[in-house]
């Protein structure tokens, strides 16, 4: 990692991540990947209760909170370190999407959902997932959604199907992104709604398969149906029509976390493809690294990911500065950018891994498979280059 915002809080607490993950996680990521999750799980829940315990649990978090109260710029960083292993950000409760609900309950939240529900999610006691995509509306449009949270009395009705609904297998709540009123304008007709995914109606219809892979726990996908699923008007977040408003804000920076974990991950597959090249013996007296073809993956994958990380944490301090609003461009440009970096990496590394690479004997089959989403959710890449190229125009002719 190379600190580009090196300030005195990072440079003591980036060390301490580091030598944890190295020390703690590298070790068992081939084995834990490569098992059900409800196995996986108490080995890593041992390595939270670490965590917790050498005081780096949920750094982005205010220090009266018991984070480290690092700003955007700075937990990009250490979001970069713990993506280079798939259980870094699960085993310092930096994981999505309760990364995102503890944000957004934070700052949208009562007081009494922050009580019940946002104090255990921030304690590591309970996990939660974001249900917003749908299988019959197009995700890149959240302004059309189905499914509806029909108001009666002191409750809401919700009726509809979700899907890609991550870590809703075995999580305790759920927060709904539904229509409230169908007859308002097209950016106020959604709120976001927390449901209890022990609520009659609540339906877990499976866990998604991801390239083969259905996964389960945090590291799955759920199609989800809203039966008549009843919760108390109480439960609402925010204001009843904020909810395009509040999606915004929670993916603003959801961006930047995700970028800076995909960094992390291009560094990870960077690394092993050199050690593969600087290794790899082709029995006619040359290494592979000796190739061109090798040298240019590398001299490429070394300069794009540079390029990457400038790009992100420069949004990053825009956000801390200006807001997410107007960095809204920049949140664009990264969001396509870094993904088709993540997925370059990623390909030339397996590739010169030759057959190993497609085996789950390291961690590149398993990354590739997860990742390849990364070009599609959180609105696909065509979506924000349009987005992107239309701000640009726009600016233009101003």
């Amino acid at each position: 990692m190379v600190e580009l915002f090196a300030t005195e809080q990072l440079k003591k607490l980036a060390p301490r991540y580091r030598t944890f993950i190295e020390k703690e996680l590298y070790p068992l990521e081939i084995a834990l990947v490569n098992i059900p999750f409800r196995e996986a799980g108490p080995i890593l829940q041992q390595k939270r209760e670490l965590a917790k315990k050498q005081k780096l649990w949920a750094p982005f978090l205010p220090k009266k909170e018991g984070g480290a109260g690092l700003t955007l710029t700075e937990f990009g960083q250490i979001s970069e370190l713990m993506g280079t292993t798939p259980f870094g950000h699960y085993v310092f409760n930096c994981n999505a999407p309760d990364i995102g609900n503890i944000e957004l309950m934070h700052r949208h939240a009562s007081a009494s959902l922050k009580k019940k529900y946002l104090l255990p999610l921030v304690q590591g006691k309970i996990r939660s997932c974001f249900s917003m995509t749908e299988p019959g509306s197009a995700g890149s449009n959240p302004v059309a959604l189905e499914t509806t949270a029909i108001r009666e009395g002191d409750q809401y009705v919700i009726n509809g199907l979700k899907w890609f609904t991550t870590a809703a297998d075995g999580a305790s709540f759920a927060i709904v992104m539904a229509v409230t009123n169908a007859s308002a304008s097209p950016y106020e007709r959604a709120s976001m709604i927390l449901v209890p995914t022990d609520t009659a109606g609540f339906n877990i219809i499976r866990n998604i398969p991801i390239m083969g892979e259905a996964g389960e726990g945090y590291m799955s996908h759920a199609e989800i149906e809203y039966n008549n699923c009843r919760v108390p008007v109480s439960n609402l977040i925010g204001e009843e029509g904020s909810g395009f408003v509040l999606a915004q804000e929670r993916l603003g920076p959801g961006r930047i976390h995700h970028c800076m974990r995909w960094i992390g991950i291009c560094e990870r597959a960077f690394e092993l493809m050199c050690e593969r090249a600087r290794t790899r013996n082709m029995g006619d007296g040359t290494m592979l690294g000796d190739k061109q073809t090798i040298q240019n993956w590398i001299a490429e994958s070394r300069a794009e990911i540079n390029a990457a990380r400038y790009m992100v944490l420069h949004t990053a301090h825009r956000i801390d500065q200006e807001g997410a609003k107007a960095a809204r461009p920049d949140i664009s440009a990264i969001k396509f950018f870094v993904a088709d970096v993540l997925m370059k990496v990623l390909d030339r590394s397996i590739q010169a891994h030759g057959a190993l690479g497609i085996t789950d004997d390291t961690l590149l089959s398993f990354w590739y498979r997860h990742e390849r989403g990364a070009r599609i959710y959180d609105g696909p890449d065509e979506v924000h280059k349009s987005s992107l190229a239309r701000s640009i125009l726009k600016n233009k002719k101003a």
